[in-house]
């Protein structure tokens, strides 16, 4: 299946984390949106989030390669690779986004966000159309 997901992340304690090509990033403690898409196998693409020994690959496996990070809800939608910049511009407008952090590959500003209220932000993807993902074992 092809879509668009939402990891929403929190993040216990203050970290410092070289991402990439991004160099060194701070990222306080609470909670952050990460918006991405897979145009092969949504499930998968998902999964592998979860991977704590993945080769890092993408800049959110800079952030979630520890414990310190920890997906708490995923929730996504069946739609095509635009959706997400649509999504990542819709959370810009509300939320802080961590400048070029996920957005290498296209124009938007960034695909992470740090939230200040999880609830709120869990209806704002509802709204958008997203739905909760049910994690297979």
């Amino acid at each position: 299946m092809k879509g668009i997901y939402a990891l929403i992340i929190y993040v216990s304690k203050e970290k410092n984390v070289i991402v990439g090509s991004l160099g060194p990033l701070t990222f306080k403690r609470g909670f952050y949106v990460y918006v991405g898409s897979a145009q092969n196998n949504l499930e998968r693409r998902i999964t592998r989030h979860f991977d704590k020994s993945k080769r890092v690959f993408w800049h959110i496996d800079y952030l979630l390669k520890d414990g310190d990070a920890e997906i708490v809800n995923v929730l996504f939608k069946r739609a095509s690779r635009e959706e997400e910049c649509r999504l990542a511009l819709a959370l810009s407008s509300s939320y802080e986004p961590i400048k070029g952090f996920g957005s290498s590959d296209c124009k938007c500003q960034s695909h992470l966000f740090r939230i200040d209220d999880y609830k709120g932000a869990e209806m704002f993807l509802r709204r958008f159309g997203l739905n909760h993902f049910k994690r297979m074992k």
